[in-house]
């Protein structure tokens, strides 16, 4: 008798729940939907066809998934802060110091604001010096749509900064 495969039908049927849930949670539901790819792919990858109760298994890994998701992105903020910080003049005006201080702060402010992805083509391209065409295969999307994510964020950076200017 040959081996059969796993079975993990039972996962499938709770994928628009899944992308329900999640919409809600993280109000954004391209988001929920990239969580809900990765979590199916983490599934699929693992030994799932020993899941008693599929739906909760899919629940606690999207939830799992999306903590490291959030724990990767308060640290890269705070690098982000640290590279801002390092790059501004620590003696002279001590006036000038506290005005870049509150302009990084701004700027981390209404990068919160933005969609995961917006914020990772942002830190990627701008902090880490990578080029779309390579943020583009890190994200699986295609050029045009990082540069659309891009123009997105400066334009709400711009807007931001410009309303908290006096």
């Amino acid at each position: 008798m040959t081996p059969q495969p796993p079975r993990r039908t039972g996962f499938f049927e709770h994928y628009e729940e899944l992308i329900g849930t999640w919409t809600r949670r993280l109000r954004n539901r391209q988001q929920a939907e990239d969580l809900a790819h990765d979590t199916f792919v983490r599934v699929l990858e693992s030994r799932a066809s020993e899941v008693v109760q599929p739906r909760a298994y899919l629940h606690q890994t999207a939830r799992n998934i999306a903590v490291d998701a959030y724990r990767r992105e308060d640290r890269r903020a705070a690098l982000t802060l640290q590279v801002i910080d390092h790059s501004l003049p620590h003696g002279g005006d001590p006036e000038h110091y506290m005005h870049a201080i509150q302009l990084a702060d701004s700027i981390e402010r209404a990068l919160a604001e933005l969609p995961l992805n917006c914020r990772r083509i942002f830190i990627w391209q701008k902090i880490e010096g990578l080029t779309q065409q390579e943020i583009a295969e890190r994200l699986g999307l295609s050029k045009n749509m990082v540069e659309k994510y891009m123009i997105r964020t400066l334009r709400h950076l711009r807007d931001r900064l410009d309303a908290m200017a006096p």
